[in-house]
């Protein structure tokens, strides 16, 4: 092998430069390889945007925050024409290896090359955590800082103003960051995916703590939560190409509904993008560092069609077609940390 190929797809997140980075460092000066960089993820493979990189290349991007190469949310085997592009453009650019930096869908992708025959590897990418067979993503420690520095910040206006305040995160399928952040953040009350609530008793638990002369609340939200078991809340009816539709709003449903049951002014605040934008934490430069050598050392031993993942402290390698066995819900004992404050 003497060309791979790396791109990152889905959605963006601190530590993916760094991934990419690593990719090229071990790359060169281990095994000679030369690297050549996907822009847009799976699309510039159909549309045969791709570029060289070298050391140069990725010098001081270590501490950028989304991905030098830029990503989207493309299928290729949405069509045939797609994917016999895309299949046209490997042999074009004489790609011998591929290292898939992305989440359940562009993982998803790779495995079905892999069974196509073509070599690839994964880096398993998300800021949910929801990966399975890996303790942690990158990208996921960095989220958790954002949200709970601005669930501190929060605080002071909920306290000052005798206010309910509502924080929407991400969490589509599971509340890894709402339980997170909610606990280091001090979250009274914190509504994730996996465990079905009633608008009612979290009204009734906010009036309780008023009563006993706690004057403030803040409620975390993620924004895949079922309310009234009415199903998540979508911004519109389109969905991307894996039939992904976009949410948000849910954070706004619950607030008016608090406000209406308690009688206690609410406010809410999404988030958003900004969970995932900015500088990657220490952690999290560390964690895709490794990933990357990883990943580089898989495919020049041949170990084709697994994913790297954290073990304990090791990076280890698994099966990609693992990663489709379903979401890695919350760790339920971790949740019950988070209600022993909810009362």
């Amino acid at each position: 092998m003497k060309r791979i190929g790396i791109l990152t797809g889905g959605g963006d997140c601190p530590g993916l430069n760094a991934v990419i980075r690593a990719v090229v460092k071990r790359a060169i000066d281990t095994y000679k390889f030369e690297v050549i960089g996907i822009r847009e993820g799976w699309a510039g493979l159909i549309k045969g945007q791709v570029e060289p990189l070298t050391l140069f290349s990725v010098s001081g991007i270590l501490p950028r925050g989304g991905t030098i190469l830029g990503t989207s949310r493309t299928n290729p085997f949405k069509t045939e024409e797609t994917l016999q592009k895309m299949l046209n453009n490997v042999k074009r650019y004489g790609i011998e290896g591929f290292i898939c930096v992305g989440g359940e869908d562009t993982l998803g992708v790779a495995n079905r090359l892999h069974e196509m025959g073509i070599p690839v590897v994964g880096v398993p990418k998300t800021i949910d955590n929801d990966l399975p067979c890996t303790d942690y993503t990158f990208g996921f420690d960095t989220a958790v800082s954002i949200v709970t520095e601005a669930i501190d910040r929060l605080h002071t206006t909920a306290e000052s103003h005798h206010r309910i305040m509502v924080v929407e995160v991400m969490g589509r399928n599971t509340g890894w960051i709402a339980t997170v952040a909610g606990i280091a953040g001090g979250a009274d009350c914190i509504l994730i995916p996996e465990t079905p609530f009633k608008i009612e008793e979290v009204a009734e638990l906010l009036i309780k703590r008023r009563k006993r002369g706690k004057t403030f609340s803040i409620i975390v939200v993620a924004e895949g939560v079922k309310f009234n078991s009415d199903g998540m809340v979508v911004q519109d009816e389109k969905t991307d190409e894996f039939g992904h539709a976009l949410l948000g709003g849910i954070g706004n449903i619950i607030g008016r509904k608090l406000e209406e049951l308690t009688g206690i002014e609410t406010r809410v605040t999404n988030l958003g993008y900004v969970q995932r934008g900015g500088t990657p934490t220490a952690f999290d430069r560390v964690l895709a560092t490794r990933f990357g050598v990883k990943a580089v050392d898989m495919l020049a031993n041949k170990e084709y069609g697994k994913m790297a993942c954290l073990r304990g402290t090791n990076i280890e390698a698994i099966d990609l077609k693992e990663v489709a066995a379903g979401n890695k819900t919350i760790n339920p004992d971790l949740y019950k940390v988070a209600e022993l404050f909810f009362g």
